[in-house]
């Protein structure tokens, strides 16, 4: 069994609240270091057997028609994950 991640972000041009929020939110906190902060999607996929080109292709297919709003979202990366590192 494999993993794959798709990530997915807002677009630059768009606006994200939900960052600017947390944003904010760590200014009140004390974490004045931190700037600018975009909220996206992670997707974890478990595949059956072994992960192909062709596969990773369908992958990428399904994150730009269904995973992604591609109007105001970018899918930003396709990777599969060794499961140990998953939680870490």
């Amino acid at each position: 069994m494999a993993l794959i991640v798709v990530d997915v972000m807002p677009k630059a041009e768009i606006l994200d609240p939900q960052g600017k929020a947390v944003s904010r939110a760590l200014a009140r906190l004390g974490h004045e270091a931190v700037g600018d902060v975009r909220v996206g999607k992670r997707f974890e996929l478990r595949i059956d057997g072994d992960v192909t080109d062709a596969l990773l292709e369908q992958v990428r297919t399904v994150a730009d028609e269904v995973l992604a709003n591609t109007v105001i979202e970018d899918v930003v990366g396709v990777h599969v994950v060794d499961e140990a590192e998953v939680g870490k």
